[in-house]
């Protein structure tokens, strides 16, 4: 009786830890079929996370754009009209050692003015800052493409644990339906037995009081199952009443698995973290090179044009200038230490991050290869354990039958042989699933 009292409990636990299929509420007919696949192409599609990762990628692009135009030369172009008042003007000029004072009355009149500038300066040399800020932007645009397909492949993997609840959701329910239609048919024959008294009252209670505790379990893990479903649904990008069907054949394919040491040095080779992790330590490198530029002049190339006119006094034209512009920030000296042992920390950190993540990842790999092959032997126990139970079953009904057991050992009997063919379902379900995480702990899962 204590297995039986354990059935409810372990129904709901297995239908929780999975998504939701309509099973008994909707028309398979109207279900929609869903492949692996085309969960993986709609998950990726839709994902909020994937469409932040692309404004991120966009971002890190027109920052290298951006940097890229520093190369360009500045340009700028000004200009004023002025209303004046009527100025009291002294012009004063010197020439060939004489002097001449014009004042007064023969001041021209002024009250108008207008001038333009237009100045142009072309960097030639920044201390190495442009071109080390153009290897910055470029690989934080690298590295942020690279947390995009590492996020692409967490989307994935999100599908597929998804996808494989479902299918042990939907297995489950659906073997204890079955076993809930059986259990009814056999409560119908010892009823019968019963009403002629070849059964005692009490063992059909309990044969009944089983039935009711296996319809309890089903009726709740189908609602389990609804709103579990609405999350899958919303995660695809689908109407919320959609109702969906896996595909069983996922999870009979063979699966072919190198040994631990391919997987270390696949995840080496292919994890996007460690690559754009990577590129973040030569953004660190370059950024001491940026600070130490501050220790060097910069030197441009400028170029402008003057016009002016003032009315009835000034007149400029054609007054265009060319040079060399030099500038230096004395206080660089001392002030660029700080920098410069800032950016060092900073390289020092990231390389430190990065020997953090090589362990972490050596440990994911072992721990997720360990988990494919505890899963791997627990199909074949349970497989064992199916058979078995089948066993048993037929030789206590058979016992029953000719009145050698009791209605509990039977019905014991028939508890034992459901759970373990739940156990074995959803122990093919979490191999897929397994091995599925060691693809992407290795960094080689794919959308197709």
């Amino acid at each position: 009786m204590k297995k039986i009292k354990t059935l409810g409990k372990a129904i709901i636990f297995l239908t929780i830890i999975g998504a939701p299929v309509y099973t008994r509420a909707q028309d398979s007919s109207m279900a929609r079929h869903l492949s692996l696949q085309e969960a993986i192409d709609l998950s990726l599609k839709n994902s909020n996370l994937l469409k932040a990762s692309k404004a991120r990628v966009e971002e890190a692009t027109g920052a290298y754009k951006e940097a890229l135009d520093n190369k360009l030369p500045n340009a700028g172009a000004s200009g004023s009209y002025l209303r004046l008042n009527n100025p009291s003007l002294t012009i004063k000029t010197k020439a060939l050692g004489s002097s001449a004072d014009t004042t007064g009355g023969g001041t021209p009149k002024v009250n108008q003015a207008v001038y333009g500038i237009f100045n142009v300066s072309f960097p030639i040399y920044a201390g190495g800052k442009i071109r080390y800020g153009i290897e910055s932007a470029k690989y934080l645009e690298q590295a942020a493409t690279l947390d995009a397909e590492n996020d692409q492949q967490g989307v994935i993997l999100n599908t597929i644990n998804a996808y494989v609840n479902l299918y042990k959701a939907a297995v489950t329910v659906s073997l204890v339906a079955n076993n809930l239609q059986q259990s009814l048919q056999q409560d119908s024959v010892l009823s019968r037995l019963e009403q002629n008294g070849l059964l005692a009252r009490n063992d059909l209670l309990k044969a009944q009081l089983q039935s009711s505790n296996i319809e309890l379990s089903l009726l709740d893990a189908e609602n389990n199952q609804k709103i579990a479903n609405i999350n899958m649904n919303l995660m695809l990008g689908l109407s919320e009443s959609t109702a969906l069907v896996t595909d069983s054949a996922t999870f009979d394919r063979e699966i072919h698995v190198k040994n631990l040491a391919d997987y270390e040095q696949l995840a080496f080779e292919n994890r996007k973290d460690i690559m754009a992790l990577s590129f973040r330590k030569r953004v660190a490198t370059t950024a001491i090179a940026v600070a130490k530029s501050d220790l060097y002049p910069s030197v441009a190339l400028t170029g402008g044009f003057i016009a002016a006119d003032i009315p009835h006094l000034l007149s400029v034209a054609n007054a265009v200038n060319i040079g060399v512009g030099i500038k230096y920030d004395v206080g660089s000296l001392w002030k660029s230490k700080s920098k410069i042992a800032q950016a060092v920390a900073r390289e020092s950190e990231i390389a430190a991050n990065q020997a953090q993540l090589d362990d972490a990842v050596r440990l994911q790999v072992n721990s997720d290869y360990e988990n494919y092959l505890l899963s791997a032997k627990k199909i074949s126990v349970y497989n064992n354990s199916v058979e078995q139970a089948k066993e048993n079953y037929r030789i206590t009904k058979n016992k029953f039958d000719n009145a050698l057991v009791n209605t509990t050992d039977l019905l014991e009997a028939n508890v034992s042989l459901l759970q373990s063919q739940i156990s074995l379902a959803v122990a093919k379900a979490d191999m897929v699933l397994a091995y599925n995480k060691l693809l992407q702990t290795a960094g080689v899962i794919a959308a197709n």
